[in-house]
C-alpha cells in the first residue's frame, strides 16, 4: 500500500477510535427570564448555577466530559418558555433549570412531564429552584420535577411564628399580593395563619403582574386601613415598586415579606424599611464568610436573595450526580433522579433534603430584620438583613397534598 493511503487508513481508523470512546456529555439548560421585568430574578440564577457547576467542570465535569451549560432567555412569559424548551431538548438538553415566577415554572414542570410521557428512556429532569406555588407539588408534582423551593405556607407560617412572638406583628392586617397562583397562595396562608398569629386581616389586595407601574394608590388605601402590619409575596418588579411607594410616601406600617432581600429594593424604600421583616431560604449574615467572599470573588458580587439557596441547590444536585456512573455512556435522568431523593445537605440554616412522596425540599426557613450594623449591607446603604430566627422545617412545612397523584418508575 502506498505510504499516503496507509496514512490516511491510519487516521480512519484512530477517528473511528477516538469517537467511539467519547462519552456523552450531560447537557443542562438554564430556561430563565434574562430580560424584561422578572430579569433581576432571573439572573442570578445564572451566577448561582455557574458558580457551583464551572466548579465542577473545573475538577473533569460529570460521565467523562465537562458539562454543557446553554442558557435560553424565557422572557418571563409561560408561551415563550414553553418554546425555548422545545428548543433546549432539541439541543440535547436533559436537565432544566429553572425558578423565576410559578406561573412558568407551571407551564415548563407541564410541558416537561408531558415530553417524558411521550419519550420513554430520554426523559428531561426538571430543577425548580424558585417557584413557591403550592400547585407546583400538587396536581402539577410528578417524579421527574424536584422544587428547591419553599412555599406560601412555608414562609407565611415561619414570618407569623417569629414577628408574633417579637412582639412586632400586630393586630391588624393588610394583604397585598400579586395575582396568579403563587399569590393566591400567598394570601390564603396569610388568612389562615390569622387565628395563630391573633391578627385580624383587615383588608386583602390581590394586583395584575407586573402591569402596575405606580402604587402610590395601593399604599395610600394601607395608609387609611390604619395597620399594624403589610404582608405580601410581592416579588421582581412589583415589589420593587411597591417599595418605592413606601418609601415616596413614608408609610409606617410594618411589613413582613417574602423577598425583601431581591437588590434594589431597600435603596428603593430607604430608612423607612427599618425594622421590617422578610422570611428567606438563606442568610449570609449566618456564614463564617468564606461562601460570600468565595462567591464574590468568582461572580464579581455578594451572593444576595434567592442565589445562595441556589448554590445549596446546585450542591445537592452535584452530590446526586456523584452517587451514580454512568462509565461515559448513556445519561440515565431516572437514576439521577432518585439519587437525588437520597441527597440531605448541611448548610448553616439546617439540614436540608427531600420528602420524596411529592419532591418538596425540607429546608428550614429564616426570618430576618431590617437594621444597620450588619456584616453585609446591601445597595450601596448601611442597612441589611439581621437574622432573628431559623425555622426548622419540620415545625412549617404543608402536608403531602392529595392532589399529587406521583407515578414513580
Amino acid at each position: 500500500m502506498h505510504p499516503l493511503f496507509k496514512s490516511l487508513a491510519g487516521a480512519a481508523v484512530l477517528a473511528v477510535m477516538s469517537a467511539s470512546v467519547q462519552a456523552e456529555p450531560l447537557r443542562i439548560a438554564i430556561l430563565e427570564s434574562l430580560s424584561g421585568a422578572q430579569s433581576s430574578t432571573g439572573r442570578p440564577y445564572v451566577f448561582a448555577t455557574h458558580y457551583v457547576l464551572d466548579a465542577l467542570n473545573q475538577k473533569g465535569g460529570f460521565n467523562g466530559e465537562k458539562i454543557i451549560i446553554t442558557e435560553y432567555d424565557n422572557g418571563g412569559s409561560p408561551t415563550s418558555a414553553s418554546a425555548k424548551l422545545k428548543v433546549a431538548i432539541a439541543d440535547g438538553a436533559r436537565i432544566v433549570i429553572q425558578g423565576s415566577s410559578s406561573a412558568v415554572v407551571g407551564q415548563v414542570t407541564d410541558d416537561i412531564r408531558a415530553y417524558n410521557l411521550a419519550n420513554p428512556g430520554k426523559e428531561v429532569l426538571h430543577l425548580n429552584v424558585g417557584a413557591d406555588a403550592l400547585e407546583l407539588t400538587g396536581e402539577k408534582c410528578h417524579f421527574y420535577s424536584f422544587r428547591f423551593a419553599s412555599s406560601a405556607p412555608m414562609r407565611v407560617g415561619a414570618l407569623v411564628k417569629v414577628m408574633k412572638d417579637e412582639g412586632t406583628l400586630g393586630k391588624r392586617v393588610y394583604a397585598i399580593n400579586q395575582n396568579y397562583s403563587w399569590g393566591k397562595d400567598m394570601e390564603a396562608a396569610i388568612k389562615a395563619n390569622a387565628q395563630r398569629g391573633g391578627y385580624e386581616v383587615v383588608e386583602s389586595v390581590l394586583h395584575e403582574v407586573n402591569r402596575i407601574q405606580d402604587f402610590s394608590p395601593l399604599v395610600e388605601k394601607i395608609k387609611a386601613a390604619n395597620v399594624d402590619t403589610v404582608i405580601t409575596g410581592n416579588w421582581s418588579n412589583d415589589l420593587l415598586l411597591l417599595m418605592k411607594a413606601v418609601g415616596d410616601a413614608g408609610l409606617k406600617a410594618r411589613f413582613g415579606t417574602a423577598f425583601l432581600d431581591q437588590e434594589g429594593n431597600i435603596s428603593n424604600a430607604g430608612d423607612v424599611v427599618l425594622g421590617h421583616y422578610v422570611v428567606h431560604t438563606f442568610n449570609i449574615e449566618l456564614t463564617d464568610g468564606t461562601f460570600p467572599k468565595d462567591y464574590k470573588k468568582v461572580t464579581g458580587h455578594l451572593p444576595v436573595y434567592v442565589e445562595p439557596n441556589a448554590v445549596n441547590s446546585m450542591k445537592m444536585f452535584v452530590k446526586a450526580l456523584e452517587k451514580v456512573n454512568f462509565n461515559g455512556g448513556a445519561i440515565d435522568t431516572g437514576k439521577i433522579a432518585l439519587a437525588l431523593e437520597d441527597v440531605s445537605l448541611q448548610t448553616e440554616n439546617g439540614i436540608q433534603s427531600f420528602r420524596k412522596e411529592d419532591h418538596q425540599l425540607l429546608l428550614p426557613m429564616v426570618v430576618s430584620r431590617v437594621e444597620k450594623d450588619v456584616k453585609y449591607p446591601v445597595d450601596g446603604t448601611d442597612i441589611g438583613f439581621r437574622p432573628v430566627k431559623i425555622v426548622p422545617a419540620a415545625e412549617i412545612v404543608y402536608p403531602v397534598q392529595a392532589s399529587c397523584k406521583m407515578q414513580r418508575p
